[in-house]
């Protein structure tokens, strides 16, 4: 099936045509995946290596089978890793006649497979190459020890206006800067005290952005908003407030509170309170329950739920398994779409770590947020899962909000696109 790319992305492989490493940093929705593909077919490299999450996988599989002819090696296989590393040596006969090939496997798992440190000649592609920010993670090492000829990032939200997160890609992309003056040069940092008499150094800004900007873009890095480029349909927030319960207050008053079913939660440490806070404002919460099967049986129309913890799953699972409607569900151990795709009333269930990233559910224009994510990133992503090309219609985000609770400072939060972490809620509860 030939491939017919929009405008956008023609423009982005031109922008990138005499550079071998590329970095195009597309909002989600704006078709990376095709023109990651695309430069990899022109870059014409014999071997290709693309790193991916674990649940795009398959896609990444199908996507290649359907439009590129290459064959795609499922490294998470061991026979098929036997198989890709036989034939990159000249001994497997079974495809002598492929001239070139694309082998997948996901970050967790490319870090246990010390056979691709023997590639040579290759192409690195990269899908969501956010996922190595942190360079002291054993995934991002790996990768940095891996000797490619050409480099491909994709990334749908690449630091979330966050530059420090740039360094361990740029180095993929041949910009030699060090970690210690990159931040020097373009990040403001500052030392405060952390309450109990001890300093931290936190990020407080950026400097000599455009200068950063001109850099990134002499390093064959491409930026892309949607705005830019599309007039998508309007976005539109509903909060839907629940009432709070005596069991969070008392929770976040003494750390400790015994529930009616007999769970005890105690929250020893900021850590686990933190988590704990959050679940009674979830799974915990009857009236959130409840508002949560009145959002579903109000709309025969597909929807999309993100949720955060196993027992929320179970319990909203049950609900709309008790009013006869399709469930599809996506998280680590998951990735079932079938009622998604082929029934209009149906519910899909997306826990965040799994799916905020890279799915494509633009036949949906309705999401509930049964909980927050803690991370900005997820947070953002997880609307472009609908808000995408192909959506045709504004697209609804239903959160599902306890008032008086710590949920509306993570929403504060995650909307100044920071993460929420044991700092902001210790500042939380200096409240009680």
């Amino acid at each position: 099936m030939p491939v017919q790319l929009y405008p956008h992305q023609a423009d982005a492989l031109q922008q990138t045509e005499p550079f071998n490493r590329v970095g195009y940093f597309l909002d989600m929705g704006l078709g990376k995946t095709f023109v990651g593909s695309e430069k990899m077919i022109q870059l014409g490299s014999t071997i290709n290596l693309l790193v991916c999450q674990k649940s795009k996988i398959d896609d990444w599989i199908e996507h290649f089978k359907k439009y590129y002819k290459m064959v795609p090696f499922d490294l998470t296989k061991k026979n098929s890793l036997e198989g890709f590393m036989l034939w990159v040596e000249g001994k497997q006969s079974e495809f002598i006649h492929i001239p070139n090939c694309v082998a997948i496997i996901n970050y967790e798992l490319a870090f246990r497979r010390p056979e691709l440190l023997k590639l040579e000649h290759f192409t690195l592609m990269l899908d969501e190459s956010s996922m190595i920010t942190n360079p002291t993670a054993k995934r991002t090492k790996f990768i940095h020890n891996l000797n490619p000829d050409n480099v491909i990032l994709l990334s749908g939200t690449p630091t979330g206006g966050k530059y420090e997160k740039l360094w361990s890609q740029l180095k993929l992309l041949g910009w030699g800067i060090s970690e210690e003056l990159f931040y020097k040069q373009y990040v403001v940092q500052e030392w405060i005290e952390d309450g109990s008499g001890f300093k931290m150094k936190v990020i407080t800004g950026y400097k000599n952005v455009d200068r950063l900007k001109m850099k990134l873009k002499q390093h064959g890095c491409i930026f892309m908003k949607t705005d830019e480029v599309f007039d998508l349909p309007e976005q539109i927030e509903i909060p839907v407030m629940v009432s709070n319960t005596k069991e969070f207050r008392h929770f976040m008053q003494n750390s400790i509170v015994e529930l009616s079913d007999g769970t005890e939660l105690i929250g020893d440490r900021t850590l686990t309170k933190r988590l704990y806070a959050r679940q009674l404002c979830g799974q915990y919460n009857k009236a959130k329950l409840s508002a949560f099967q009145d959002l579903v049986e109000s709309t025969d129309d597909r929807l999309i739920v993100f949720y955060n913890f196993n027992e929320e799953l179970s319990k909203m699972k049950s609900i709309v398994e008790s009013l006869d409607k399709p469930v599809s569900i996506v998280n680590g151990d998951i990735k079932d779409l079938d009622a998604y795709e082929n029934n209009d009333d149906s519910v899909t269930f997306v826990q965040y770590q799994a799916g905020a990233m890279g799915l494509n559910l633009q036949k949906s224009n309705k999401i509930i947020y049964f909980t927050l994510p803690q991370s900005s990133e997820h947070f953002e992503q997880s609307k472009k899962r609908i808000h995408r090309i192909g959506q045709k219609n504004n697209c609804f985000y239903y959160l599902l909000m306890v008032k008086n609770s710590v949920e509306g400072m993570i929403l504060d939060t995650l909307k100044t696109r920071k993460d929420y972490d044991d700092e902001l809620f210790q500042q939380y509860e200096k409240s009680f």
